[in-house]
């Protein structure tokens, strides 16, 4: 229980979850509700899809390019620390699209990437190349399908959210969670330098 609760906190918080609830409510505030929530439906789906496959062929990838676990885990900490730099920075993506089209933001840009980014790519492909045993595979995959659906209930409940946290709030929110992903990124990028010296 321990294990899935650590994988799927880890993973919730690679997602950025509040900087891309706060972008969706960005991008569809001239959406109707009804709108917003098939979009989340969208986006959850897509979310889900993506990351399954990321994490199914991460361990072939590895081998196709020769790649080693210590050298990824170092590349995708330092992508990760600047994901957590732009939420603390609070840097804006001004991606909106007339509400006719709005379906199309369910892939690109939500899903990818602003949902599974060059961080949580890194990660998932860490974790599927990295596997010790069946047990703990079919953990990572509870937890990750649990973050994925927490992330998409968030964004079907994003009206609601939006009045009773208001967008300061959200605001707030994400940049206290890029401040959890760099300390993340750092400790990643550490156990990989140990890792690779031997240490």
């Amino acid at each position: 229980m321990e294990t899935f609760i650590s994988t799927f906190l880890k993973i919730f918080f690679i997602m950025t979850p509040f900087f891309v609830l706060t972008m969706f409510l960005t991008m569809t505030q001239d959406a109707t509700i009804k709108q917003r929530k098939a979009l989340a439906l969208k986006v959850t789906l897509s979310v889900s899809i993506v990351s399954l496959i990321l994490l199914f062929f991460g361990k072939y990838i590895f081998t196709i390019f020769g790649i080693t676990l210590d050298a990824f885990r170092i590349g995708a900490g330092a992508l990760l620390f600047l994901t957590a730099v732009d939420l603390v920075k609070g840097t804006e993506h001004n991606s909106k699209i007339g509400h006719k089209d709005i379906t199309q933001l369910a892939v690109v840009p939500l899903a990818i990437p602003m949902t599974i980014g060059p961080g949580t790519t890194g990660i998932l492909l860490l974790m599927g190349a990295s596997f010790r045993d069946s047990s703990t595979f079919i953990i990572e995959i509870l937890a990750l399908l649990s973050a994925v659906l927490v992330i998409g209930f968030m964004l079907f409940s994003s009206s609601l959210i939006e009045e009773l946290v208001g967008k300061e709030g959200l605001q707030v929110i994400s940049k206290i969670t890029g401040l959890f992903l760099a300390a993340l990124s750092a400790q990643i990028i550490f156990t990989g330098i140990k890792n690779f010296l031997g240490l």
